[in-house]
């Protein structure tokens, strides 16, 4: 009886902190220079892969501004509710092969995303060109 509820009680655990440790959900994202809340973006799964959407723009002179620099399918869309993380897949703690969309110029980068070693609150998004990047920090959002 001791290991059957043993057994449970790990299983339990086991799977909180497997939940808490994961990259889905909902992430603010920061002016670097203000400090400010400046998007919402819920990263989901969908048919194996792994994307990004814009839930919400914090600044509502903003909401209904266009990514008219995109191009393909987003060109012209909302930002606010366009995904524009796509294609990550798992390797290891990393989503890798990924893309990242820049709306302010369409510009779209190689990308990867990780929950941060020390802290799984905090999802790092870097953005490739070439053999340079850069990194951000999105901090999961709180209900």
């Amino acid at each position: 009886m001791k290991n059957w509820l043993l057994s449970i009680s790990f299983g339990l655990l086991s799977c909180f902190y497997s939940n808490a440790q994961d990259i889905f959900g909902k992430w603010e994202t920061y002016n670097r220079h203000t400090g400010e809340v400046r998007s919402i973006v819920e990263v989901f799964q969908k048919n194996g892969k792994v994307y990004g959407k814009v839930l919400r723009i914090m600044d509502k002179e903003d909401r209904d501004n266009l990514c008219t620099e995109c191009e393909g399918d987003d060109k012209n869309q909302k930002i606010e509710g366009l995904v524009l993380m796509k294609n990550y897949e798992k390797d290891g703690e990393e989503y890798v092969d990924g893309t990242i969309t820049n709306p302010n110029d369409g510009k779209v980068y190689r990308s990867k995303i990780w929950l941060d070693e020390n802290d799984p609150n905090i999802l790092n998004v870097r953005g490739y060109i070439g053999f340079f990047y850069k990194t951000m920090e999105w901090e999961r959002m709180t209900e």
